[in-house]
């Protein structure tokens, strides 16, 4: 039985997290090229069509948003995003200001 103890114990120690995805939208459409998710321990990009963007494969964790702008625009940025385990998060909606 002790036996038996251990070996759980050890499957629940190693559990692996499954990577989220964060998502959101970009407004003006036209004015993001891609965008970035930054944590202490991970930094992924991804594109933005028509205003949208997905970015998956992210580690749970807290992280920020940046938007890469194509001029006039500029970057823009919005950070305390979490991403639980295998979830996906909404960054909702980020302004691009000229």
């Amino acid at each position: 039985m002790a036996a038996i103890t251990v070996m759980a114990a050890g499957l629940f120690a190693f559990a692996r997290l499954r990577d989220g995805s964060i998502h959101g939208t970009v407004t003006p459409a036209e004015g993001g090229v891609n965008a970035w998710a930054e944590s202490t321990m991970d930094t992924v990009k991804s594109p933005i069509v028509n205003g949208s963007y997905e970015i998956s494969g992210v580690k749970p964790g807290t992280y920020k948003i940046v938007i890469e702008a194509k001029p006039p625009y500029r970057n823009a940025a919005k950070d305390g995003i979490i991403v639980s385990d295998g979830q996906s998060a909404d960054a909702g909606e980020i302004r691009l200001e000229k």
